[in-house]
C-alpha cells in the first residue's frame, strides 16, 4: 500500500469524507517523501502523519476567512485547513529549505496561498501582512503568551488566533490571559480535546500597539506576563 493510500485509509476510518481524505493524503505523501531529505516532521510513517492531519482538522469549523500559519514547518495546520475549507493561506517559515518545500506543495496541491521565508517578528510589522487576516495559527512554536504576541498583530479586528496547545500550567494560562489585553485582544475560550490537547481562542478587539511583536527572539526569550 502506498503512503497516500495508507493515509487516506486512516482518515476515512476517522470519519473524513473520502474525496477530502484523498486530497489530504496527497499532501501527506508529499511531506513524507520530502522528509527523507528535509527534516519537516518527526512523523515518519503514514499512520503517524495522518494523526497530525486529523489534529490540524480540529480547527476546521473555526476557520472563517484567510489564514496565516506561523512556523508552518511541514504545513501544519495551514495546508490541511486550506484544503478542507478552500480558504487561502499564508505559510510563514523562517527555515528557507522548509519554505521552499511549502511553496512547491501549495503549487502541487492547487491550494490558494503562498509560503514566505521570514521570521514572524519581522513580517508582523509589515503593513502588507499586519492586520490583514481573519485567523492565525501557530503549532508547537513556543509558550502561549509568546504565540499570542506573534499571531495577534496579523489579525484584522474581530479576527481570532486559534492556538493548538498541549499541557499547560496554571502560570502559563494566566500569562496568556494577562497578555491578551496588552495586544489588543481578549481570551475567548479554552477548548479541551481530550488528554492534554486543547485549543486556545483569542479574539482581536483593538489595534495592536506598534511595539508588538518585539524584535527577533525577544517574544520567546521574554514572554509577556510570564516571568
Amino acid at each position: 500500500m502506498s503512503a497516500a493510500d495508507a493515509i487516506a485509509a486512516t482518515l476515512v476510518t476517522a470519519g473524513i469524507e473520502a474525496d477530502l481524505a484523498r486530497r489530504l493524503s496527497t499532501y501527506g505523501e508529499l511531506v513524507l517523501d520530502a522528509n527523507r531529505t528535509t527534516n519537516l516532521t518527526a512523523a515518519r510513517e503514514p499512520a503517524a502523519f495522518a494523526e497530525q492531519i486529523l489534529d490540524a482538522l480540529t480547527l476546521t469549523a473555526d476557520l472563517d476567512g484567510p489564514l496565516i500559519d506561523l512556523g508552518s514547518g511541514a504545513g501544519l495546520p495551514g495546508i490541511p485547513l486550506a484544503i478542507a475549507t478552500g480558504q487561502p493561506v499564508v505559510l510563514v517559515e523562517s527555515v528557507k529549505k522548509k519554505a521552499f518545500f511549502l511553496s512547491r506543495a501549495l503549487a502541487a496541491l492547487g491550494v490558494s496561498g503562498e509560503a514566505i521565508a521570514a521570521r514572524a517578528e519581522r513580517l508582523g510589522a509589515d503593513p502588507a501582512f499586519r492586520g490583514r487576516f481573519c485567523c492565525a495559527t501557530a503549532r508547537a512554536v513556543a509558550s502561549a503568551p509568546t504565540v499570542a504576541e506573534l499571531t495577534i498583530p496579523f489579525l484584522a479586528l474581530g479576527g481570532r488566533a486559534l492556538l493548538q496547545r498541549g499541557a499547560m500550567s496554571g502560570r502559563e494560562r494566566q500569562a496568556v490571559l494577562d497578555a491578551a489585553p496588552m495586544l489588543g485582544a481578549e481570551f475567548v475560550e479554552e477548548r479541551l480535546l481530550g488528554g492534554e490537547r486543547r485549543i486556545l481562542i483569542i479574539r482581536k478587539v483593538a489595534p495592536t500597539q506598534a511595539r508588538f511583536p518585539r524584535r527577533d527572539g525577544i517574544p520567546e526569550k521574554r514572554p509577556l506576563c510570564y516571568s
